[in-house]
């Protein structure tokens, strides 16, 4: 494993561990200090390493440790994988199911599933059909709002149907065109662009 690979693995790793323990509770300084420390050698200094160095570990509080813990994880644009919140998994293959019902509704039968890739460096869920998928993943942070997922499942379902059938899914009866998938007060929802974007119907509930 090259250098720069080995670093950017400690980095996460660390970056693990503090999510976990501010999750769970019990955040200790060793972490903290350990990845404060890479960072600053490494040339990637912020406000939140120069303090946990600056300061004796022995003078850190919990509320210091937990407030510099989220700087850490938010100067890092940390997001947690799978591994580390199975809700997250969990959330996505519900959208999926919501979403086969759509793709009944359209005829079509063959197996939807969600997958990861080992050459996926970054952990993302592929949707599978007939042993394919295309498209861009869906990022495990999708997985953080119900409504969030159902869109990107949505979505990720219709890249995988063009990449593979070549055929328009889902198809607006009105206007012959294909559905894209979007929010409406939040809501996921399939629209479509005949005549000015309209709502067709929620996500999971095609007629």
């Amino acid at each position: 494993m090259h250098s720069e690979e080995r670093a950017k693995q400690v980095e996460d790793e660390l970056l693990g561990r503090i999510y976990t323990a501010l999750r769970d509770g019990g955040l200790d300084a060793e972490p903290v200090l350990e990845l404060a420390s890479l960072l600053e050698e490494w040339g990637e200094s912020t406000p939140a390493t120069q303090e946990i160095l600056e300061r004796p570990a022995a003078h850190l509080t919990a509320a210091d440790l937990t407030r510099l813990g989220e700087s850490l994880l938010r100067d890092a644009n940390f997001e947690p994988s799978f591994a580390l919140e199975p809700r997250l998994w969990a959330t996505l293959e519900h959208a999926l199911e919501v979403v086969k019902r759509d793709v009944r509704a359209g005829g079509i039968t063959s197996t939807l599933r969600l997958v990861t890739h080992d050459w996926d460096s970054r952990g993302r869920a592929w949707v599978e059909f007939q042993g394919g998928y295309h498209g861009n993943g869906i990022d495990p942070i999708a997985g953080c709002s119900a409504q969030g997922a159902l869109g990107e499942v949505a979505d990720a379902v219709q890249e995988t149907f063009m990449g593979m059938i070549l055929k328009v899914w889902p198809v607006c009866a009105t206007h012959g065109r294909g559905l894209h998938a979007g929010y409406e007060h939040r809501m996921a929802v399939w629209r479509c662009t005949g005549d000015g974007t309209h709502t067709v119907a929620p996500v999971g509930e095609l007629p």
